[in-house]
C-alpha cells in the first residue's frame, strides 16, 4: 500500500476522534440519549362516579349536601346498589359497558329520576355508613318511605296524631320540625252559690310544652317555599306520660296547637305543669257542696 495514503487515513481518523470529544464536551459530557421506543401499555381502566360519604354518618343523622361526595370507583367491581352517575370515563368495553348502563338504571330507579344530591338531601341515616362507603338505599330512609317516622323519632319517643284545623294550627303556619305547645279546653265547675248550683266554665289549660311536630297529614317536610300547609292531623313527638295526657284531652275535646319561638329549642320538653293531676277539693257552701280542681 502507498506510504502516504495510509497517512492520510490515520490523520482523518485522528481528527474524526478529536472532533467526537470536541462535540461531547460542547454538549456539557453527556452522552446523546437514546431514542425512545413507543410500546403498547395496558388501557386505561373504565372508572364511574360513585355517591359517598364524605365523614363517618351515625344513625339518625339528616343528610344534606355537604355529607356526600362523588368518587371514582372501578366500573367492573360497582354493586347494583350503589348510587352513581351512570357514566364511564373511559368509554368501556361493550361488555363492562352493559353492566354499567344496569347499575345506573338500577340508581335512576332508585332515586326516582333526579340528581342523586337532591335525592338524598333530607335522608335520614337509618345505618351507620362510614366516611368514604358509598351511599346505599338500604341504610338511609327518605320522607315517605316506610320505617321513616321510626328512625326520625328520639329514644324513647313516641308518634302521635292529633286532629287539627287551620283555626287550631295557627292557620296553617305550623310546619314539621316546629316546636308547639297543645292546649285543651273544658268545663270547669265553679263554686256555686245559695240555690245555683255553681256555674260552669271554660278552663283552658297546658297539656305538653315544646314538642317538635313530626309531620302535617303525610308530609314530613314542607316544600320548597311553603310558608304554610293546611293539615287535618298533626303527628307530634311525645313520651309515653304526654302520650297518655293527649289521649285524655282528645276524648275531652278538640286541642288546639300555639306555636313556641326557635329559640325555645331548648327549653323544657314534655308535660305541662297544667296538665299534672290535680288536687279536687270539696267546697260547702250554705248547704251546696262544690268540687273544684286546683293545680299544684
Amino acid at each position: 500500500m502507498n506510504p502516504l495514503r495510509v497517512m492520510i487515513v490515520l490523520v482523518a481518523a485522528v481528527a474524526a476522534i478529536g472532533l467526537a470529544v470536541v462535540m461531547q464536551k460542547a454538549m456539557g459530557g453527556k452522552p446523546a440519549p437514546a431514542p425512545i421506543v413507543q410500546t403498547s401499555g395496558p388501557a386505561a381502566k373504565p372508572m364511574t362516579q360513585v355517591l359517598i360519604a364524605k365523614h363517618d354518618l351515625a344513625i339518625g343523622d339528616r343528610l344534606t349536601a355537604g355529607d356526600v361526595d362523588w368518587q371514582p370507583w372501578p366500573s367492573d367491581t360497582i354493586n347494583a346498589a350503589f348510587i352513581t352517575n351512570g357514566a364511564a370515563d373511559p368509554v368501556p368495553a361493550k361488555a363492562t359497558a352493559k353492566a354499567a348502563k344496569a347499575v345506573g338504571d338500577a340508581a335512576g330507579a332508585m332515586i326516582g329520576g333526579v340528581t342523586p344530591e337532591r335525592a338524598v338531601e333530607g335522608a335520614i341515616v337509618r345505618d351507620p355508613i362510614l366516611a368514604g362507603e358509598p351511599i346505599t338505599a338500604r341504610k338511609i330512609v327518605r320522607g315517605g318511605e316506610g320505617g321513616y317516622l321510626s328512625v326520625v323519632l328520639g329514644p324513647g319517643k313516641r308518634a302521635m296524631a292529633v286532629p287539627v284545623t287551620s283555626e287550631t294550627a295557627v292557620g296553617g303556619f305550623v310546619l314539621p320540625g316546629d316546636r308547639v305547645d297543645v292546649i285543651q279546653a273544658h268545663e270547669a265547675q265553679s263554686v256555686g252559690e245559695g240555690d245555683t248550683g255553681g256555674v260552669k266554665r271554660m278552663v283552658a289549660e297546658t297539656v305538653v310544652q315544646n314538642v317538635r311536630v313530626l309531620a302535617l297529614d303525610q308530609a314530613s317536610a314542607a316544600e320548597k317555599d311553603a310558608k304554610t300547609i293546611v293539615a287535618s292531623t298533626a303527628t307530634l313527638e311525645v313520651g309515653p306520660v304526654e302520650a297518655e295526657a293527649l289521649t285524655r284531652a282528645k276524648a275531652a275535646g278538640p286541642v288546639t296547637l300555639t306555636l313556641r319561638a326557635y329559640t325555645d329549642l331548648g327549653g323544657p320538653s314534655g308535660l305541662a305543669v297544667a296538665s299534672q293531676d290535680s288536687a279536687v277539693v270539696r267546697i260547702n257552701r250554705g248547704g251546696q257542696t262544690s268540687s273544684i280542681s286546683v293545680r299544684p
